[in-house]
């Protein structure tokens, strides 16, 4: 065995300690990317999860919308049906009003028309208020026909209501018949 001198034995160990110097901070720079990757995989999940609960709020929220005009919509094909049935009570009346001898009859059947109303009301049933005079607005009105405009002020305006108009909530469900100027 041959004996090693001091220098030889000191720049092993230099060049020692410079290889775990190299090797410690190629493993720093391996865990600084490391965890630079797991930053980035973290970011990613934190903004999949936000998407995906943005994305939920959105369907409860249109969930909730739906279900609600669903409610209030619900009974349209049931109004429709009983419109005629009330067109039908009022004209009964302003016949029945004619007869002087049938009071009690009238008084009856005001009755059952005002108890019929006020039920339909309760549901979300409100009467279009069409004024004679008022202007032709062809997205609210259905025009059944044209006559020649008594006075010029009248021609575009509605001159009579043929049969009333509907809506249930904000929906109209029947559109007021009118006639028009020309």
């Amino acid at each position: 065995m041959s004996k090693k001198s001091k220098k030889d034995i000191v720049e092993e160990q230099v060049a020692n300690a410079e290889t775990e110097t190299v090797e410690v901070e190629e493993q720093v720079i391996e865990e600084q990317t490391v965890e630079e990757k797991l930053q980035a995989e973290v970011q990613q999940e934190k903004d999949k999860f936000l998407r995906l609960f943005a994305e939920f709020e959105n369907y409860k929220k249109r969930t909730t919308r739906e279900r609600i005009e669903l409610f209030s919509t619900a009974s349209e094909d049931v109004m429709k049906t009983l419109l005629p049935i009330l067109d039908d009570f009022e004209r009964a009346l302003t016949h029945i009003e004619e007869d002087k001898e049938a009071e009690e009859l009238r008084k009856g059947v005001l009755l059952i028309y005002q108890k019929l109303v006020n039920s339909l009301e309760q549901k979300g049933l409100k009467v279009m208020t069409v004024e004679k005079g008022s202007t032709f607005d062809a997205d609210n009105h259905e025009a059944i026909t044209q006559i020649p405009a008594p006075s010029d002020d009248l021609k575009g305006k509605i001159i009579d209501v043929v049969e009333k108009g509907y809506t249930l909530g904000d929906k109209i469900i029947r559109f007021p018949k009118v006639v028009i100027g020309q």
